[in-house]
């Protein structure tokens, strides 16, 4: 006959089981990248701190569409890209309806429209209304980046419908490195060259460059990126949830992980390691309240893996 103290222990060793279980059944986070840089750096840091609490990661590269595809379908648990309003048409669909889940913001005040270098700036292209003026010059073509990128859709939108007497103007897609390799040959022979910058990045750094007012309407004032996640994540991963849903980034902090991954010729892995190791306090915000997949607290577990 079991006495009331084996019962008990039974019943401790099932929820433990349980709880086991439940962790292991969210590793690996799954998450998505189109190939921007500061997704692979933001991916990274989250590679590391989930690592840290006993997890694995699988980054998938997809492109914009094909993650928030893969989001409704539950095929990716986690998308750090929602870059808002320049998604909004995604947003409608997959969001708003109900599809995908918007857990978090993740960061502020980000930058997202055309933008030229220096000479060309002063030359007097300073509006999205401007470029036609320069359109020989420019040869009517606006540099994109990767097909179905949402910041192209409003592009693409942008020349059917002639705005900015734009009607005529080619959008050129490429990967963001093909573009930003565009942008520099352009540069060294101070030709004309417009093309989708944004903030953070190091091209902001690298590259002397002003962004283009006027085009609102398509890309905002400044805007913020979100955390997507599968719906049913929260309910299924919660303490994986609760991480991103507290793991907030800064402009600082991506572009000098990206411009290590450029300047020193690192991995995002890397070279988000050196800067958190360097940042340990911002560890304190992201683990407050979580524990590892065995159980353990979270801080300490990720600080000892740096």
């Amino acid at each position: 006959m079991k006495t009331l103290s084996t019962v008990l222990l039974l019943a401790s060793l099932g929820v433990a089981t349980s709880a086991a279980q439940a962790a292991d059944s969210c590793s690996p986070v799954r998450m998505a990248d189109p190939g921007w840089s500061d997704i692979g750096a933001t991916n990274a840091m989250a590679g590391i701190v989930l690592e840290g609490m006993g997890y694995k990661t699988k980054v998938d590269a997809l492109a914009v569409p094909i993650a928030y595809g893969g989001l409704r379908d539950g095929q990716i648990d986690v998308f750090l890209g929602n870059w808002m309003p320049a998604q909004q048409g995604f947003y409608d669909q997959f969001v708003a309806s109900g599809k995908v889940t918007q857990l978090a913001e993740n960061l502020k005040g980000t930058e997202f429209t055309l933008a030229v270098p220096d000479y060309v700036y002063a030359a007097g292209v300073h509006d999205f209304k401007d470029l036609s003026k320069f359109a020989d010059k420019f040869d009517k073509k606006i540099y994109g980046i990767g097909s179905g990128a949402p910041a192209n859709q409003s592009i693409a939108e942008m020349i059917k419908k002639n705005d900015f007497d734009l009607g005529q103007w080619k959008l050129v897609e490429s990967s963001e490195q093909a573009m930003l390799s565009e942008v520099e040959r352009a540069v060294k022979r101070e030709r004309f060259v417009t093309f989708l910058g944004w903030t953070p990045h190091p091209m902001n750094v690298k590259l002397k460059m002003h962004y283009l007012t006027g085009g609102e309407a398509y890309f905002g004032k400044t805007g913020s990126v979100y955390t997507l996640t599968r719906n049913g994540y929260a309910d299924a991963c919660p303490e994986v949830a609760k991480l991103f849903s507290q793991m907030k980034f800064t402009q600082d902090m991506e572009n000098a992980i990206m411009a290590d991954v450029v300047d020193k010729k690192v991995s995002n892995a890397e070279a988000a390691k050196t800067w958190l190791k360097a940042h340990p306090e911002v560890l304190q915000g992201w683990l407050t309240g979580l524990k590892t997949m065995d159980g353990k607290e979270a801080l300490p577990a990720v600080a000892a893996k740096l």
